[in-house]
């Protein structure tokens, strides 16, 4: 019976090990935009990191603030390139299809 009990519990303990690495991909979490604050203009888009936060959905708990900040930010610079030349992840999409859901003209994109 030990014999078998062990046997389980490696078995266990391996099915563990890729539940618990996928867990750890489990994508972007939610927050704010890297809006590049430190560059006005800049010449290419750093990859965004976290999805909107509902706080740029333009709902209830909306801040007016930041979501004229992100209007401002892809009207201006929606079009420049990746800087590491790579195509929009997961989480840039979602701030793009973001923007033009708020009124964002998808030709800025």
């Amino acid at each position: 019976m030990p014999i078998r009990s062990t046997a389980l519990g490696r078995g266990l303990a391996l099915a563990a090990v890729p539940a618990l690495l996928l867990a750890g991909c489990a994508g972007p979490t939610r927050g704010a935009p890297d809006i590049q604050r430190d560059t006005p203009s800049p010449s290419c888009l750093v990859h965004q990191t976290r999805e909107p936060a509902d706080r740029y959905t333009a709902g209830r708990d909306a801040d007016t603030v930041a979501v004229l900040e992100l209007m401002r930010y892809y009207t201006a610079n929606g079009r420049a390139p990746y800087c590491d030349g790579k195509p929009p992840t997961a989480a840039d999409r979602a701030w793009q299809q973001l923007y033009t859901r708020l009124g964002g003209d998808p030709a800025r994109l």
